[in-house]
């Protein structure tokens, strides 16, 4: 999950929301991710599914079984879908979602019985780190934006 919070911070470096994963295989990072939805201009440009484009390309087929996937938050419905899809076989999860996440908070996506693979799910890995690193995005992110609000005018247009 370490190595999953430098691919967070690099994120944030970046201006993105600070998620980052990594996929392990066999106790080695083959692939890592981090959120570029907004430096690519792509809405799928998400840690998970970057990590997981990596791995297949990388292991040379897009069944990740035996694969681990370890990332900073709890993946949405789209990225779930990419791990039961992808046959990754574990998920750690640092931080839920509340709002948007589909491994437990508002679906459960990777345990669906309904769906023909299962992902065994690991939740809170270094949970505080995880946390900490998405709130304090959120929180600069509304104090920039209270700042750019609250400018006169004059200001602006220099």
């Amino acid at each position: 999950m370490k190595e999953a919070l430098k691919e967070a911070e690099k994120a944030a470096a970046m201006g993105e929301v600070p998620v980052g994963a990594v996929i392990v295989k066999d106790g080695e990072i083959i692939a890592r991710g981090h959120n570029r939805t907004e430096t690519d201009r792509d809405p799928t440009a998400h840690a998970e599914m970057i990590a997981i484009r990596e791995a297949a390309k990388a292991l040379g087929g897009w069944r990740l079984s035996g694969c681990e996937m370890y990332v900073t938050m709890e993946p949405c419905s789209m990225c779930a879908g990419a791990v039961v899809w992808s046959r990754i076989s574990r998920l750690v999860i640092g931080t839920m979602d509340p709002k948007g996440g589909a491994c437990g908070s508002v679906f459960n996506i990777v345990q669906e019985p309904k769906l023909n693979h299962r992902v065994d799910m690991e939740t809170g890995c270094l949970q505080e780190e995880c946390s900490a690193l998405i709130r304090k995005f959120f929180r600069d992110l509304r104090a920039e934006r209270s700042l750019q609000k609250n400018r006169l005018p004059e200001e602006t247009e220099a």
